[in-house]
């Protein structure tokens, strides 16, 4: 079975060559895989039954059959040396690129080494951070092992000052055109930047894509983990940010103005993550505006200028969470740009659900005045309207059209959902506009330091 690999590759290239079907049946007849053998004898059809039948010399057709491996063998490593030029392409655009944060390099890169990258040398170390030098700045990037490091040359030769950078590629999957969010994406390639020797190295973490065995990802894999978490705080904090700006025409002086109770809970709740970032963040949405707004107010009135502890190139989601409601696939997806970040079953009302274009208007806990009546725990209403997202007690007619028009969820998915999405938040109901899969991790992301979101001076009769 040594060949069978190599033939098996050549029939899948090649599948018209009969001869080639018939040689990858006798490996595997020799084997004593039969059904596998009957296959390929069957896809050979004359050719089986003429050798088979004839007094051919074994020579003559092992002949046949080392020419084919050759052919196979010199194939694959065309394809292994095509994707090694690429890398060596995206590194050779370094000469082009000088980096600002070294001292004395000219601009055509003379003074560039260019580093081995066929996954012999591991970025930095194992952990990244824990060199003590430099810690590492993580990303995501679509990742399908075909594309390889097709995005690398975009985060090559970036603006820090420090004296060495390390830039984390985590790895999205695609699905027509969205990119898949999760907190556990793969590492799957390294970038790391010296600007004293003015070296590069980029470090794949897929061996199938370096053609190598690469250093053990697992320590910069819980970082990017943890990555992952504190971007989905950072998008739901910048969504609410400004969301409030756009509904009062002024920024938030403080983080208490996002999270007081009913109705002024833009939030939910809040995290650590949130805490610690929100007078940045905020700074960094005001410089982003046309009036250049870059004093924020701190929570005691004075003004002053914000002290950035966002992390290089954060928030990674630079766009505000949206909801895309798609009445065929039965799905609910919070997205941000072209990333779905969730996508949920839910339950709808067939013609009787409106399409169109909506916004989170009030965010309600027990809607119903307790957590199991008919809209379940959580209610987030649409615009001025008798439609909103809510829980629901038949869980059963989740995936169905069975309500009178509102969206169904089940308990666990809208009590994230009520988490994720700001007051203010933008709908969209439609056809064709949510692929049919599930994006929904195994741990859920939940704000602590709840305020009270009860509304005790209204009864919602939404259409259930």
């Amino acid at each position: 079975m040594n060949n069978s690999v190599y033939l098996k590759k050549y029939v899948e290239n090649h599948p018209d060559n009969k001869m080639a079907w018939y040689l990858l049946g006798k490996e595997y007849e020799a084997a004593g895989q039969e059904g596998k053998a009957n296959y390929c004898y069957n896809q050979a059809s004359g050719v089986y039954e003429a050798f088979e039948a004839s007094k051919v010399p074994a020579d003559l057709w092992k002949e046949y059959q080392t020419k084919l491996l050759q052919e196979s063998k010199r194939k694959e490593k065309q394809s292994r040396l095509a994707r090694r030029i690429g890398v060596l392409l995206i590194l050779l655009m370094l000469i082009w690129i000088p980096l600002s944060y070294a001292p004395g390099q000219t601009s055509d890169g003379s003074d560039t080494v260019i580093a081995d990258t066929t996954g012999k040398k591991e970025v930095q170390s194992d952990s990244g951070a824990s060199s003590g030098k430099t810690k590492p700045t993580f990303t995501a990037r679509e990742y399908s092992g075909n594309n390889g490091m097709k995005y690398a040359a975009d985060l090559l030769g970036g603006n820090r000052s420090d004296e060495q950078s390390q830039t984390v590629v985590m790895g999205m999957k695609r699905s027509g055109n969205w990119l898949l969010w999760s907190k556990n994406l793969p590492v799957v390639y390294g970038i790391q930047q010296d600007s004293d020797s003015g070296e590069t190295t980029i470090q794949s973490y897929d061996p199938i894509d370096c053609d190598c065995t690469p250093p053990d990802p697992s320590k910069l894999q819980k970082e990017g983990e943890k990555w992952a978490v504190r971007q989905e705080s950072l998008a739901v904090l910048s969504s609410a940010i400004r969301h409030y700006k756009e509904k009062n025409g002024k920024w938030p002086s403080s983080l208490k103005e996002l999270t007081k109770p009913f109705p002024g809970n833009w939030l939910a709740g809040t995290d650590t993550i949130m805490k610690d970032n929100f007078i940045p963040l905020l700074s960094q949405l005001q410089k982003n505006q046309p009036d250049n707004e870059t004093e924020v107010s701190a929570h005691n009135g004075n003004t002053t200028t914000a002290k950035p502890s966002l992390q290089e190139a954060e928030p990674y989601f630079t766009l505000p969470l949206e909801v895309l409601v798609d009445k065929t696939t039965h799905r609910l997806a919070v997205v941000s740009g072209s990333v779905i970040v969730r996508s949920y079953k839910v339950g709808l009302g067939g013609e009787d659900t409106p399409e169109g274009k909506y916004v989170i208007s009030d965010k309600v806990v027990n809607p119903n005045g307790h957590s199991d009546g008919e809209f379940g725990s959580r209610g987030m209403q649409l615009s001025d309207t008798n439609y909103a997202i809510h829980g629901t007690n038949e869980p059963d007619s989740v995936g169905k059209d069975q309500s009178l028009g509102c969206i169904r969820m089940l308990k666990e998915d809208v009590e994230e959902l009520f988490d994720l999405l700001p007051k203010g938040t933008k709908v969209t109901i439609g056809k064709g506009i949510v692929p049919s899969l599930e994006v929904v991790p195994k741990s859920r992301f939940t704000l602590g330091n709840r305020q009270s979101q009860t509304n005790p001076d209204r009864t919602y009769h939404w259409l259930n």
